[in-house]
Parts: C-alpha cells; structure tokens; sequence
C-alpha cells in the first residue's frame, strides 16, 4: 500500500455510509495523528490501538452517531496526495463549510487541525478536508 492516509479516509467513509459502529484501518504515526484530531474534533468517539499479530497493528475508530442514526461525518476528501503535495501558510488554509469542517494538516508541530494551525500560526501539508 502507498497511500495509507488515503486507504484510512476511505474506509471511515465507507464504514459511516454503512452505518458501522466501528472502522478497523492500519496503525502509522500520522494515521494515529488523523485520528487524534478527529476525536478532538468530535468527528469520532474513540480510537484505540490494537495488535493483529503483524508488526503493525491496527487502529480501531469508533464512529460517531446523531441520536437518529445519522453519521456526523458526511463527507471526507484527500486533499494532498503523493503524487501532488498541497502546501499551505497559515493564511491559505480553506474554510471547510464556512468553519463547520475541518481540514487536517501535517506540520511541523505534528497532525493538527486547522483551527489549531491558525492558533499557532503554523503552515503545512493540507492532507484532508473532513465534514
């Protein structure tokens, strides 16, 4: 696999489109930083590491629910790719829905959202944009 944030995201998508409580993806040091910042955000309940018997692991997200049964994440977008990098200074980071989204940054503090960036004024590598 290439691309692991890209297979994490996928997944999340998939698995709250077909409304599964939890979401198994492959542990890396930003993976588990994506997934830190969607908890701080609130866009998942819980995320737990877990060992499979490979050298890897797993991290298990636990997806989070409207009291109706809708999913509170509706839309997940990969944003900067291997093959085309996006970089931002503080002031290019989008506004994701007007500030109801967030995007996920990789800077030089570590995975951090992008209120977060703005309030450390940090640049970096806009790897997703989450609603």
């Amino acid at each position: 696999m290439t691309d692991t944030i890209a297979d994490m995201l996928c997944r999340l998508r998939n698995a709250a489109h077909a409304r599964h409580k939890t979401v198994d993806v492959k542990n890396s040091k930003i993976c588990a930083g994506i997934a830190r910042v969607l908890k701080e955000e609130g866009y998942i309940s819980t995320y737990a590491n877990l060992d499979d018997g490979t050298h890897q692991g797993l991290i298990r997200l636990t997806i989070k629910y409207t009291p109706a049964g809708e999913s509170i994440i509706h839309n997940v977008r990969r944003v900067s790719r291997p093959g085309c990098r996006v970089y931002r200074g503080v002031r290019g980071f989008p506004r994701v829905i007007n500030g109801m989204g967030i995007g996920v940054l990789s800077t030089s503090a570590g995975v951090l959202s992008d209120r977060q960036a703005r309030q450390r004024n940090i640049g970096g590598e806009l790897l997703a944009t989450i609603y």
